[in-house]
């Protein structure tokens, strides 16, 4: 019996794995493709309050029928195209079930290109969370080893 406990708890944490993202690697990956280090801060406190990290994240309740998608929380009416034809302008020029993929490279790019025409405050939980202190970021860049030699 305890054999099957331990298969339906493997199998819980390997769907929550696949959905939740680090808060290093995600500020690791944000420099990677592009963010500047400066910035940073701003990104993990928006990724946090839009959706917990969580890259299957959707929140179909917005009061004008759109829906937002993924780690940002991207808005379907203006931003990716949602697979039911609903109108959208499409901005980023993508699917919105690409938004909610473990592969975050199109979440980023759209997000950036959202920032670079609108700046952070076109998000909600920038303007209702992040205006004082945010996360600090710097411990996910230090080395884990020391030089040998």
């Amino acid at each position: 019996m305890w054999h099957i406990w331990l298969l339906v708890l493997l199998s819980l944490s390997v769907v929550a794995s696949g959905r939740q993202v680090g808060r290093c690697s995600l500020a690791r990956r944000l420099y990677r493709y592009g963010v500047p280090y400066n910035e940073l801060p701003d990104w993990m406190c928006l990724v946090e309050g839009e959706s917990s990290f969580d890259t299957k994240a959707i929140n179909p309740s917005n009061a004008d029928g759109s829906v937002d998608w993924g780690l940002f929380q991207i808005n379907d009416r203006y931003w990716c195209k949602p697979a039911d034809g609903r109108p959208s302008s499409d901005l980023c020029r993508l699917p919105c079930r690409l938004l909610l993929s473990d592969d975050i490279r199109y979440s980023i790019a759209c997000a950036k290109y959202i920032r670079k025409q609108q700046g952070f405050s076109a998000w909600v939980a920038w303007n209702n969370r992040c205006q004082g202190v945010k996360p600090n970021v710097n411990h996910c860049f230090r080395r884990l080893h020391r030089n040998s030699g």
